[in-house]
């Protein structure tokens, strides 16, 4: 079975969704966050800490799994869920972002694909459509990504009004080599903040019949928030409604609740762990950094009504003595907290939905989050 998607309800004040996501690995509830993994691993959890924070998808790199161990190796392994032991579905990109950055140039960017350095041994690489399905369907993820154009945020219209093409030129291509029979296929919708190229391209996406969709190109450096939102704004309306709506790249709380508002349903980042390494943490008051020196003596969880393994067992003044004198621990215990609560804030949104009480419940989210 492939990844099917069922539409419950519709909020009736907003485009919010509430859904269900049928897997190999079982059923899940949308709107959902999804942790990253993206050296099959998320950094420094293992799969029973993940699960443990009621994760459903997690999200593993194309990218990074190709070049390191490569994927005839996870192949070899009977891939990627039991190369990394862990039994819910996966989702892999494409792993063009990767490829993008490191693209000198335009003139590395082809009709045939993207030549770049690998970021390990400056080896001479090329990225196509069909290479990327290739390796995905290696790694038998339960969800592949099409392989699209990542431009700047700074691209001109008549820049991106090519790329779009382009991607959507490259999205047949991958669909046609596509031949994992478990696994589904979403295209990604491409665009910047132009409302006729996203028309366009959703509505020429679609046109191909993928098994989900995604708006890509919404987590890139120096995009700007109303960017963001008006990239989902001029995607949402052309794609069906009884399959995944998948915003890439987003775990700001603000914008996971913007996206839902919008009709999103699934969402990825490495900003949970990412901070957490840090020594941030979110909580319902926004952001806290733990090397402040105001928590050396708090004995406070790092949120009291917080159900997660660290909440429940230590401290504030003992995590911020972790991070303080560089021990990994922390950054671990940080990572479930992080995870935790944008999964928490998924849940609770769920609910919101299910009450129709979105917009009650994100003015009193925000209202307190954004207080600082």
């Amino acid at each position: 079975m492939i990844v099917k998607y069922n539409l419950i309800k519709t909020e009736k004040n907003t485009k919010a969704r509430l859904g269900k996501i049928e897997t190999n690995y079982g059923t899940f509830d949308t709107p959902m966050f999804m942790p990253v993994g993206t050296r099959g691993t998320v950094k420094s959890l293992n799969p029973e800490e993940v699960k443990a924070c009621h994760s459903g998808i997690v999200l593993a790199n194309t990218y990074h799994l190709w070049l390191r161990p490569g994927e005839d190796i996870v192949d070899l392994c009977g891939g990627l869920h039991k190369f990394m032991n862990y039994d819910g579905p996966i989702l892999t990109d494409s792993g063009g972002y990767q490829v993008f950055s490191l693209a000198k140039n335009k003139k590395d960017i082809t009709e045939e694909g993207v030549n770049f350095k690998s970021h390990i041994d400056g080896k001479k690489l090329l990225l196509t459509p069909e290479k990327s399905i290739e390796i995905q369907n290696k790694l038998d993820s339960d969800i592949a990504m099409s392989f699209d154009e990542c431009p700047p945020a700074s691209a001109t219209h008549e820049y991106l009004e090519n790329s779009v093409k382009r991607t959507l030129r490259w999205a047949e291509r991958g669909k046609k080599v596509h031949n994992n029979p478990r696994q589904a296929l979403f295209g990604i919708v491409q665009g910047g903040p132009y409302e006729d190229l996203r028309k366009y391209s959703a509505i020429e996406t679609v046109k191909m019949n993928f098994d989900g969709y995604s708006i890509g190109g919404v987590a890139n450096d120096g995009e700007s928030k109303e960017d963001m939102y008006k990239a989902i704004d001029y995607s949402v309306p052309y794609l069906p409604e009884d399959k995944l709506r998948y915003l890439m790249g987003v775990g700001e709380p603000v914008d996971i609740l913007e996206g839902v508002e919008r009709g999103v349903d699934i969402f990825d980042c490495v900003l949970p762990t990412r901070i957490a390494r840090h020594g941030q943490a979110f909580t319902r008051d926004g952001k806290i950094n733990l090397n402040n020196a105001k928590y050396k003596t708090d004995l406070d969880p790092i949120e009291k009504d917080c159900d997660c393994y660290c909440c429940k067992n230590y401290t504030r003044a003992y995590i911020r003595h972790l991070i303080s004198v560089g021990e990994t621990l922390g950054g671990r215990l940080l990572s479930i907290h992080n995870i935790r609560f944008l999964i928490r804030l998924t849940e609770e949104i769920r609910e919101a939905i299910e009450k129709d009480s979105f917009l009650e419940y994100k003015k009193e989210f925000l209202d307190r989050y954004e207080k600082r």
